[in-house]
């Protein structure tokens, strides 16, 4: 439910929205980090499971393909569903997962695990993303997005460091472990602070007066960002190891590429709703550039690291990017935008950790980046082209969606 006092003032603040979005961001946390914990453990899940790196890497594709799947037919069955109870449901299926990760005696129960959480996932962003939006008033959309997108970069932060660092000392599966505890955390906090926000309009009209093909290249620059992201960063471990760090060493550096991370996205919270062309096109040209100065840059470890901070900086805002874009387009609800964008990011994400794999196996790193460096450069291509979803100026599309938010607001 849009906050009504800061509508009609006009302020631009999220107002008292920002408690919500802070606990939807601690639930994307634990979503992401769910998702992508095999990144950082891949090497000590192969060597137990007796699996080749690039063999755990379809851990990732497993899920992936699952939400890729699933997304938009399961958005769409349960759009009568109120979104608090989703939520609430999708979390107690993250628990779920991960305890049967965590518990798995061989690799066919984990990749099940591994399924449930796809299946899980292909709602919960959905449902997540139109939640958010709906929390504020459209001129607004990019700011509340990039704060739910900060538990993004925090699973980057704390997640895959903290993750990798106790599947080091301890065993892989006190990752998994760990992550069914901060599951039913989060449950508590959605059932106890999370406000309501009013999703009926979803049921009642899932596709907008927008067109389609203003959808088609934000979901095109979604799936490439995406493919040539995880490409590379799905063996961002092996990466580093290849590059001569330490097992130890490894959560430190992700800690540090997570930082930036967060760093990029708070540099780009606010040019998201004014400059949206702009800040695309530098958030994709700059990640592509610091891949392939990774690639350049090893086999030393000092530059890999340097060039890969520069590289996950500026990916840090790629969700919000994407996600505010989709909105923006207007071609159907939140929610099913949200689940468009779901299923074309993992479809990055299943490709990209599959072709990362192959390259892995048959050519070196940098190769490897190189590669993951040219569907990141397309994604800013396709930037140009999408002229709804990434105008010049934020202020073209803001009074049309501020008249549908007022609508609302008076009826609630």
């Amino acid at each position: 439910m849009v906050d009504t006092a800061t509508v009609s003032r006009g302020t631009p603040g999220l107002g008292s929205a920002r408690l919500g979005l802070a606990v939807l961001a601690l639930a994307v946390f634990g979503a992401v980090t769910t998702e992508m914990l095999p990144v950082g453990l891949l090497p000590a899940i192969s060597r137990q499971m007796g699996l080749t790196a690039s063999a755990t890497g379809l851990l990732v594709s497993l899920y992936a393909v699952m939400v890729m799947l699933l997304s938009v037919p399961l958005t769409l069955a349960t759009r009568r569903v109120p979104g608090k109870v989703l939520l609430l449901a999708t979390i107690g299926s993250y628990a779920v997962s991960n305890l049967v990760c965590a518990l798995a005696p061989n690799a066919g129960l984990l990749a099940a695990g591994r399924a449930l959480g796809g299946l899980t996932h292909a709602i919960f962003f959905s449902v997540c993303i139109g939640y958010a939006s709906r929390l504020v008033p459209a001129s607004q959309t990019g700011r509340a997005l990039a704060l739910v997108s900060s538990g993004v970069a925090a699973r980057l932060i704390l997640g895959a460091p903290l993750a990798t660092a106790l599947g080091n000392a301890v065993g892989w599966r006190a990752g998994f472990g760990a992550l069914v505890v901060l599951m039913i955390a989060v449950l508590t906090l959605i059932a106890l602070a999370l406000p309501s926000a009013d999703t009926t309009d979803v049921a009642a009209s899932p596709v907008r007066t927008g067109r389609w093909r203003d959808l088609v290249p934000v979901m095109a620059a979604n799936a490439l960002a995406y493919l040539g992201q995880y490409a590379v960063y799905t063996y961002v471990a092996v990466l580093l190891l290849r590059a001569g760090a330490t097992p130890g060493r490894i959560a430190p550096i992700l800690f540090l590429f997570g930082g930036f991370g967060l760093l990029g996205i708070w540099r780009a919270a606010r040019p998201l709703d004014h400059r949206p062309r702009r800040t695309a096109l530098i958030v994709l040209l700059v990640s592509g550039a610091g891949m392939i100065a990774v690639g350049a840059g090893f086999p030393s470890l000092l530059l890999v690291v340097v060039f890969g901070v520069v590289w996950n900086a500026a990916f840090g805002p790629a969700p919000s990017l994407f996600q505010s874009a989709a909105i923006r387009a207007d071609a159907m609800s939140p929610e099913i935008s949200g689940a468009w964008l779901n299923a074309t990011a993992n479809i990055g994400i299943a490709a990209g950790a599959a072709f990362g794999g192959l390259l892995l196996n048959a050519y070196d790193i940098r190769v490897l980046a190189l590669a993951g460096s040219i569907p990141i450069l397309a994604a800013a291509a396709m930037v140009l082209v999408g002229h709804k979803g990434f105008p010049h100026s934020g202020s073209a599309v803001v009074g049309s969606q501020e008249t549908a938010d007022s609508t609302s607001v008076g009826t609630a």
